[in-house]
């Protein structure tokens, strides 16, 4: 990348970062994918940049889950656990979920719940409270529900929990997860991970949703053989799309189905729970993977965050309106509380990290008054500003609960794993993009600087903060609905496939305002140079860094400015650049 001309000569934008376009090979085979299939130039660089090829266009443009849908036994224990979910069903036997607090475990739940319900069972849910129980089923809960239930199944959680899983006499455990497996695993019943060690990590990428599916699709089909109905698995793709994406799973292959199948299904509202929420939270257009990851999500993740664990569960399953708007009303309004608490929480870490110096290999802090349900959220940012994995820990006693979060080439979670086995952390797991710990005050230091350590040996620290990547230079004037339109039906995306990136050349800043309840969000309109052309643009969290100041306070200067193009409604239907970088130019 290195030998890469800068793009539009851009050395050093004003966060620090190098402009570069697509090199060589990607252009000429993104020239030939328009030759070769008619694709518009702008969707094709976006599809050459995929490193997809002119035979794979359509396949990639309309993803079919028949054509990428692996036989569900290629994951171990898969039939397995079918057959269990099977009996249970047969002998109407009392059935528990332990999901996990996030979206995922929300998700996945919730295609249990709704599995069941098609037979007339209405199983028993149990999401554990983060800040009392922590992450994954607790062997006293595992106790309780083995004395009512004659299955308990464990989603998102539980390829850990050697105890708990023991802790279950008399019930038969099912563990259905995607979290990073050690040799040994729990005396389950069945565990399904793509994770496992013994797995060949070729579906590793599906978050714990999707291998729930995989597991009903499964049961659906030995189902097939006797004279009964059986649910509609392809209702329930919104469920997966949504953990998909809230999940961070990279946006290929099989995952790049289930999000985009599972948008149509969400562009019905039939599911009352993502009906309420949507409407809730002002989204009155159609849904794309940014709307799942950025207006859902959080929403959805705040209940396990500050709230009550089970929210989401409850809201994802629910059949009933009322119930509905009342539990998504509360979920908009806990989302605004947290995130008042993660920009305060953010400040302090942001700063800590500062004096500690961001350029090791790990960007880590950790104090006595931080929430624990919301380090990730910080640990993300912090990872995303400086290109490094960032770990943030809050401390309540002796011990500390932290989460963390690591960039594209960076395997956090094995790290953590590591240090656990080392015994500097007391718990540990997660996978290569996310992962949580707990940690004793005493073994802090030590336990960062092991943990810095692996990473660095990966390559983490290497590089300054990541090179921007554009795909083109388009006008104000270019910059329409319609191109707005025809980049988005490149996607979806998210993990793994980023938004293409624009840039826009010699504007100048005409109009400028700070917005949102804090003012810290800026919009802008920019004009063309010789043009009366303009584009709307919004810069989030405009003064955290330079770039809102300097915009501000143009004085008449112009910039090259660099974002996604989206759909806005700010004053009508329209284009708007979501600003992320920029450099001013000489006159």
């Amino acid at each position: 990348m290195d030998n890469e001309p800068a793009f539009l000569g851009v050395e050093r934008s004003l966060t620090g970062r190098r402009w570069v376009g697509l090199n060589a090979p990607t252009d000429r085979m993104s020239l030939r994918i328009t030759q070769e299939t008619g694709v518009p130039a702008p969707v094709a660089r976006v599809l050459a940049t995929a490193g997809v090829q002119p035979d794979g266009v359509n396949g990639y443009l309309n993803p079919k889950l028949r054509d990428l849908m692996p036989d569900p036994l290629e994951l171990k224990d898969a039939g397995r656990a079918a057959l269990r979910l099977i009996e249970a069903v047969n002998q109407r036997q009392p059935v528990a979920i332990v999901a996990d607090y996030d979206v995922d475990g929300a998700a996945s739940a919730a295609l249990l719940i709704d599995w069941f319900r098609a037979f007339g069972i209405v199983p028993d849910i149990h999401v554990p409270d983060r800040i009392e129980e922590g992450y994954g089923p607790s062997v006293s809960v595992m106790r309780q529900l083995a004395d009512r239930n004659a299955l308990i199944i464990c989603v998102d959680c539980g390829t850990l929990a050697h105890g708990p899983v023991s802790a279950a006499a008399g019930a038969d455990v099912l563990v259905l997860d995607h979290h990073l497996g050690e040799e040994s695993l729990p005396a389950a019943h069945s565990i399904v991970n793509p994770n496992r060690q013994d797995e060949s990590g070729s579906l590793g990428h599906l978050c714990a949703a999707a291998v729930v599916f995989m597991v009903l699709v499964e049961a659906n089909r030995r189902l097939k053989c006797a004279p009964a109905a059986v649910p509609d698995l392809l209702a329930m793709l919104d469920l997966v799309a949504l953990a998909t994406v809230a999940d961070v799973a990279p946006l290929i292959g099989l995952n790049r189905a289930f999000v985009h199948s599972g948008l149509a299904v969400l562009r019905r509202r039939e599911r009352v729970g993502l009906r309420a929420l949507s409407d809730v939270a002002g989204l009155d257009a159609p849904p794309t993977s940014r709307h799942l990851g950025f207006v859902l999500g959080p929403r959805l993740n705040a209940a396990g965050r500050i709230g009550r664990s089970d929210l989401a569960t409850r809201l994802l399953s629910t059949q009933d309106e009322n119930e509905a708007l009342s539990i998504a009303t509360e979920l908009n309004q806990l989302n605004r509380d947290r995130r008042d608490l993660s920009e305060n929480t953010l400040v302090a870490a942001r700063s800590q990290a500062r004096d500690r110096g961001l350029d090791g290999p790990l960007v880590w802090a950790a104090s006595e008054d931080w929430h624990p349900g919301i380090v990730g959220l910080v640990a993300g940012q912090l990872a995303t500003e400086c290109n490094r994995p960032a770990v943030v820990i809050g401390f309540r006693g002796p011990e500390g609960r932290g989460s963390g979060r690591s960039i594209p080439g960076i395997d956090l979670g094995s790290a953590v794993a590591t240090c656990v086995r080392d015994g500097l952390l007391t718990r540990g797991g997660g996978h290569r993009m996310a992962a949580g710990l707990s940690v004793e005050r005493d073994q802090l230091v030590p336990a960062m600087d092991r943990l810095s350590g692996l990473v660095a040996r990966q390559g983490s620290g290497r590089t300054g903060p990541a090179d921007l990547r554009i795909a083109s230079v388009v006008t104000p004037g270019a910059a329409t609905v319609e191109l707005a339109e025809l980049l988005e039906s490149a996607g979806p995306y998210g993990a793994s496939a980023p938004p293409p990136r624009v840039a826009i050349a010699g504007v100048q800043v005409r109009y400028r305002k700070p917005v949102g309840s804090d003012e810290n969000h800026l919009r802008l309109t920019f004009q063309g140079e010789g043009s009366q052309d303009r584009i709307r643009a919004i810069l989030f969290r405009a003064f955290d860094g330079p770039l809102g100041p300097a915009l501000f306070a143009h004085e008449g200067g112009r910039f090259h400015v660099a974002g996604r193009l989206e759909i806005g409604d700010w004053g009508g239907r329209h284009v708007q650049l979501v600003v992320e970088d920029a450099v001013p130019i000489s006159a």
